[in-house]
């Protein structure tokens, strides 16, 4: 409802495509429900940290194809410089939010598409898209960011493992990353 998960709904909604979009609160989305009454926009209530309401989610959709799967959700955690917080920085780490960032930014991404695989293996295009991040690689760490960091590093793995045990039913598994954007997370 805001960011990239917004511009990717704005984009593929002017292409022509039909979009499904999640978000934790569609009553407050309102950029996205503008784009949702411009095309062919349909918004649902989803907070990727409850894994039942994925599933839940799923069942609902029965009999809908998917045709690229898009994992865009993310949290951040606190931000050093930003936010003068050190709750990511060795010797400060909040495990706690360490725990929910991994969670969002990982695990919730495996649960969409253990939720969805029978939706995307009914598709054309048969894609599964996860939106990663540089910040998660382990060749070009600059230290700190342990949550955020870790979270992603791992993402790329599930991605990699998808990919391969997905290869069979001819489903598509990639890590993306769009690079620094201007949005509420990527900041200023």
């Amino acid at each position: 409802n805001r960011g990239l998960g917004l511009e990717f709904a704005r984009q593929y909604a002017a292409e022509g495509w039909r979009v499904l979009a999640c978000c934790r609160d569609p009553a407050s989305a309102q950029e996205l429900r503008g784009v949702a009454s411009a095309g062919d926009v349909v918004v649902h209530a989803l907070d990727v940290e409850d894994f039942a309401a994925i599933g839940r989610l799923a069942s609902t959709l029965a009999g809908t194809s998917i045709d690229v799967l898009i994992n865009n959700a993310g949290l951040f955690g606190p931000k050093v410089h930003a936010e003068r917080d050190l709750r990511q920085s060795f010797g400060h780490v909040d495990y706690d939010i360490w725990s929910r960032v991994l969670r969002v930014n990982t695990q919730a991404p495996l649960r969409m598409a253990e939720a969805f695989v029978e939706h995307v293996a009914a598709s054309e295009q048969r894609r599964i898209v996860n939106v990663s991040s540089a910040i998660g690689s382990i060749a070009r760490t600059e230290g700190g960011l342990y949550a955020y960091r870790t979270s992603k590093a791992a993402l790329n793995m599930v991605s990699a493992t998808l990919a391969r045990d997905l290869a069979p039913r001819g489903i598509r598994v990639m890590s993306v990353c769009p690079g620094w954007v201007r949005t509420r997370m990527g900041g200023a």
